[in-house]
């Protein structure tokens, strides 16, 4: 790397260019706080900015591969799980079972719940690009009405986990819910989905694929706001499902939706029963 020119003899924009460099020499960074330019020193403190926050991103990523870490020192590999899809009325239940390797970095992963959507969608595709492998498992709102959410969440969990194709020794999964349908040794880690970096990495992968379906769901089933608010019981959920009825990929086991149900069949056999007495009536 050639020498850098003296501070006094570069321009603002020049200066601009040299800090975009990974690592500028700390004498240099000292003269450029020594420049009067009010130019240089708004770039010196943006400069310093970015690499705190840098420094926190890093930091924020070896705190949540803590979990991880004793395993992929004894060269171990790891399926993070985790689900979207638990409390809304309608639409299915998806989970998502991700394998990262020991020298991922993805910066900025974090629980899926407390990143925007544009944020989701960019470490979606960076996590799909870098993990090892990756699979999702689905069940509909029928099933859910069959097995119960819970069943339904540990069943869609173990459709995800048989889709991993690679060799593994351990899988964590968000909550305090085991797996019934693997055998592989598991931990269970509360709010795991912030405190490890593959579980965190399956939040993201399942959320996005179900916030997908939901848009999807939009189209066929346009009047409930599916695309907005993804299926969960908002008001303006609630106020459609009052004055449409169910739909389809409603759960009518949920009581929102159930009471409904039962108030339609109730109002059927009151129908039925008025028909049959006009019927018999003379």
């Amino acid at each position: 790397m050639k020498p850098l020119p003296s501070v006094a003899e570069l321009t603002v924009n020049q200066i601009a260019e040299i800090l975009t460099e990974e690592s500028v020499n700390s004498s240099y960074l000292q003269a450029l706080e020594a420049d009067p330019r009010i130019g240089v020193q708004k770039l010196i403190a943006a400069y310093y900015r970015k690499k705190d926050r840098s420094a926190a991103i890093r930091q924020q990523w070896q705190t949540m591969c803590q979990h991880e870490a004793p395993y992929w020192e004894q060269d171990k590999l790891i399926i993070g799980v985790d689900e979207a899809g638990r409390g809304p009325l309608a639409g299915p239940v998806v989970a998502a079972a991700v394998v990262l390797a020991p020298d991922t970095f993805l910066p900025g992963l974090a629980d899926s719940k407390t990143l925007t959507p544009e944020q989701r969608t960019i470490l979606f595709e960076q996590i799909i690009e870098k993990a090892l492998d990756f699979a999702v498992g689905i069940v509909g709102p029928k099933e859910i009405d069959i097995l119960n959410i819970l069943k339904a969440t540990q069943l869609a969990m173990g459709k995800a986990i048989s889709g991993i194709d690679i060799s593994y020794q351990y899988i964590f999964i968000d909550g305090n819910q085991r797996c019934p349908y693997v055998q592989t040794a598991q931990k269970t880690i509360v709010k795991g989905d912030a405190l490890s970096v593959s579980v965190a990495a399956a939040s993201i992968v399942a959320k996005v694929t179900r916030d997908t379906m939901m848009v999807d769901l939009d189209a066929v089933y346009p009047g409930y706001g599916f695309a907005e608010h993804k299926g969960y019981p908002t008001s303006k959920h609630l106020t459609a499902l009052n004055q449409l009825g169910p739909s389809p990929v409603h759960r009518r086991s949920f009581a929102p939706v159930a009471a409904l149900c039962g108030k339609e069949q109730e109002e059927r056999e009151q129908h039925y029963f008025r028909q049959g007495r006009r019927g018999t009536s003379g």
